[in-house]
């Protein structure tokens, strides 16, 4: 569970060091998102988070 809670911690902080240093790009790509259909941010959430899994499973078995 600890696990959960530093990766949680990290994606934060890697968030928000994004927004910190690219505020003018980030505000661009979060109107890019609300143009883009559901369905094309659906896959690519769910590809994410498939690549996500894969690295989690890869790191775990080493």
């Amino acid at each position: 569970m600890q696990d959960l809670f530093v990766a949680l911690a990290l994606a934060l902080v890697v968030e928000g060091l994004l927004y910190a240093a690219f505020p003018v790009f980030m505000k661009k790509m979060i109107a890019s998102v609300l143009l883009s259909p559901d369905a094309q941010i659906r896959v690519i959430g769910i590809t994410t988070a498939t690549i996500g899994l894969i690295i989690l499973f890869w790191l775990r078995q080493g």
